[in-house]
Formats: C-alpha cells, structure tokens, sequence
C-alpha cells in the first residue's frame, strides 16, 4: 500500500518553481546512493526492478518538501538535519505493508489447535501467553491474533495473553493504534467475532469498525527497525509471527534476523513465516512442523 508523509514545513530550493511541476528524474548516482542508504539503515534490499517504484514514491515526498529534484532531496537527507528529521519518512514512504484480518488462515488454526495446547501441556500453573506480530503493519495481523486468543482462552481459567505488534512504520503504527476499519478491511472476519470484538460506528456514512477496548489493551504497539542492535524487549515470547517480511532482504539478513528472533523466542515456541518465505540452506535453531510453520530446538 502507497503512503505519504507529511511535512511540517517545507524546505526552500531556492529555485522559486512551484510544486505541482515534475522534479527531474531518479538519476544512476542518486539511486544508488538511495538504495545503499535504505540497505544500511532498515536491512530493505532494493533491486533494479524497483526503481520506478522508489522514484515514484519519493515524488510525493519532494512535492511535499517543495523540492524539484532528487539531488536536492538526497542534499538534505544526508544532512545534518535530513538524518533527524527525514530518515523516518523515507522508511514510512519506502516500505510496502500488505496485509489483511485472518491472512493465510491456516495458521491460525495450527497456533489454537496444535501449537498452544502443546505448549500448555508442558506448564503448569497460571501464564500469559506472549506473541509478537512482527511486521503489524496498520494492525490486522495482531487484531486477528487478540481475536483468536480471546476465544482460546474462554474456556481455559488461569491463562491470559499478550500481544507485542511491532513496525518500522510510524503511518502504520499510528493507524494500528486507532484500530479503526472500514467496512471492506474487515470482511475476512468471521460474523460470529465480528459481533463479539468490533464496534460499529453510529454513522451511516461511512462505516467504520473499531477494534472492542478489551483487546486494544491486550495489544501493545511500538516501532522497531530490525536493523537496530537492541530490540528492547524484556519479554520472551510464545509465539512469532513474522509474515511476508524477510522477503525484503537478502538471504544473509534473513539468516541473522531469524536468529536474533530465536533468541527472543522461548524454548520450544513457534514462529510462523510466509508462505513465500523459508530457511531453506540457512544455519538456524528451528525444525519445521507445519507449512511455513516451526518451532525451536531445545
């Protein structure tokens, strides 16, 4: 999905052109230093064949700063003040965040009817149940989480859950937050849980959804770039999901990414990836039990 961020000021070219009229194009030079920068700080690998992509999202970012050329864009991004000030929005404007309520519902089958009662089995007691969505994007991946788990948790006393949503994106995270939905976006949702965990809005036009207080409060919501040396986390977690998200580096980030991960995982938890993702010639601690499903070795 395509966003823009907004500017609280503007930044002066100096070159008094208005800004409805087309800066130049992406040059050689500038892509290159673009895509390097991008690869460095949030792990986004960028290939030739997304250059369109990246020239044309970044058009609305240069109109909303009045700038009328990628040089002078890529002037004050690497500039003192472009590094405190931009590095947030080129993320927000770079990356893609695809996602849906029950997206690949197989999985969240496995997690309610294989991977928790095992995991249960082997504690005893009361607990929390930990799961990191990592990669929330604008919150349909943990929302659909809080719904699982709530109804997994009716029949069982004793046990309760915790949702830790992550992104690099701060549009997606603010949207996340809000957890409000039009009517299309929620349409994978059962109607059972949709009359259990959404609130309608009382206008008729539009119509929206929210996500019920309960659930929000389950749901903790923070940025991550998983590039930084220190995820911050004092939790372990049960269970990760990180879906449709690796695909966007290399082969050798993939591998330390998981392995950081299996480090935040407990022993014998889950982690769950896309359907297009695998570990496949990688050096990591977990064995497959499902499709795109696995589980840590002890």
């Amino acid at each position: 999905m395509d966003r823009q961020a907004d500017s609280a000021s503007t930044i002066d070219d100096g070159s008094g052109l208005g800004e409805r009229q087309r800066s130049t194009p992406l040059s050689d030079k500038e892509f290159s230093r673009l895509k390097e920068f991008i690869y460095h700080e949030c792990g986004i690998k960028i290939t030739e064949a997304k250059r369109t992509m990246v020239e044309a999202r970044l058009q609305k970012r240069l109109r909303g700063l009045g700038l009328t050329s990628f040089s002078r864009y890529c002037d004050y991004l690497f500039g003192p003040r472009g590094m405190e000030e931009e590095l947030v929005h080129l993320i927000n404007v770079i990356t893609t965040n695809k996602t849906d309520f029950f997206r690949e519902p197989a999985h969240f089958h496995y997690l309610v009817r294989k991977a928790l009662p095992e995991m249960l089995r082997q504690s005893s007691g009361r607990r929390t149940i930990t799961v990191w969505s990592a990669g929330c994007s604008s919150g349909e991946e943990p929302y659909t989480l809080a719904m699982v788990l709530k109804e997994f948790i009716a029949e069982r006393s004793g046990i309760d859950f915790l949702i830790l949503a992550t992104d690099i994106s701060t549009n997606v995270l603010e949207k996340a937050k809000l957890a409000v939905y039009d009517e299309e976006r929620i349409g994978p949702i059962p109607d059972e849980l949709r009359k259990k965990y959404l609130l309608k809005s009382k206008d008729a036009v539009p119509k929206v959804y929210r996500i019920i207080p309960e659930l929000r409060e389950r749901t903790r919501f923070r940025r991550l770039n998983f590039m930084d040396s220190d995820f911050g986390f004092r939790e372990t977690m049960d269970v990760i999901f990180c879906r449709n998200v690796i695909i966007y580096f290399d082969k050798q980030t993939q591998e330390r990414l998981l392995n950081r991960f299996c480090g935040y995982l407990s022993p014998d938890g889950y982690l769950f990836m896309g359907h297009s993702e695998t570990l496949l010639g990688m050096d990591v601690p977990l064995v497959q039990v499902a499709p795109t499903v696995y589980r840590k070795l002890p």
